[in-house]
């Protein structure tokens, strides 16, 4: 595995075809910006729920829709001629599907994870690696409808009725769609891991001659190992 900083971190912008083969993953390096062209699927904690615990089958297998999952909700509404339209995303907290990442990537063939906020790098390493699956974040908050104008039309909705607009299992034909961070690459490693140790190494700097906190009574300290977050 090879070692990497922040420094080489360059953001290039790829554009992706989704379902993604092997070499396109391979080729995502740290910082990169994707946009995705093509079929992905929504899938939650009511997706993911009714598979893996209640070991309920998709009416279309995984691998037939695509290798892309979305931790997303959708701001969909029913058309008056019949189907659905979807103006809107909002990504979802991924560290929250840490526990299923195993058993899903495997049985799913699912390779690119897209959501909110990434996973740790032990996740990457122990899950990701040995399924050859890439994480992808979105961009800070506020981005719904710019990921919705990427959104091409609704392909299938699945389990709606089960579980509600937000939680149904949503396929959305892409173009376009982004733009989203390459936060883990082939080898595991972690952008938000690279910016937190360059961050961290320098933090205790901003510390040095600060000034007697006037509050020190109420708990106010400059000491960062004090620190509670």
């Amino acid at each position: 595995m090879s070692e990497i900083s922040l420094k080489d971190v360059k953001m290039d912008t790829v554009r992706l075809k989704c379902p993604v083969d092997a070499e396109a993953l391979r080729k995502l390096k740290l910082g990169d910006l994707v946009f995705l062209d093509g079929p992905l699927f929504t899938g939650r904690e009511g997706v993911y729920k009714r598979y893996l615990a209640e070991g309920v089958d998709p009416p279309v297998p995984f691998r037939e829709i695509s290798n892309v999952n979305f931790h997303c909700s959708p701001a969909a509404k029913i058309l008056p001629e019949g189907g659905y339209e979807v103006k809107a995303v909002t990504a979802t907290a991924s560290f929250r599907f840490s526990k299923w990442m195993p058993a899903w990537l495997e049985k799913t063939g699912v390779k690119l994870i897209i959501g909110k906020g990434g996973m740790t790098t032990e996740d990457y390493r122990r899950t990701f690696v040995p399924n050859q699956a890439v994480y992808l974040t979105t961009v800070g908050y506020g981005l719904g409808a710019t990921y919705g104008r990427g959104i091409a039309g609704v392909r299938a909705v699945y389990w709606l009725e089960e579980l509600g607009i937000a939680q149904a299992m949503w396929v959305l034909d892409c173009a376009g769609m982004g733009p989203f961070i390459v936060e883990s690459d082939a080898e595991g490693n972690s952008l938000f891991e690279l910016s937190n140790r360059e961050i961290n190494r320098n933090l205790g700097k901003l510390y040095e001659g600060l000034p007697e906190p006037a509050l020190r009574r109420f708990g106010e300290i400059t000491n960062r190992e004090d620190e509670v977050l």
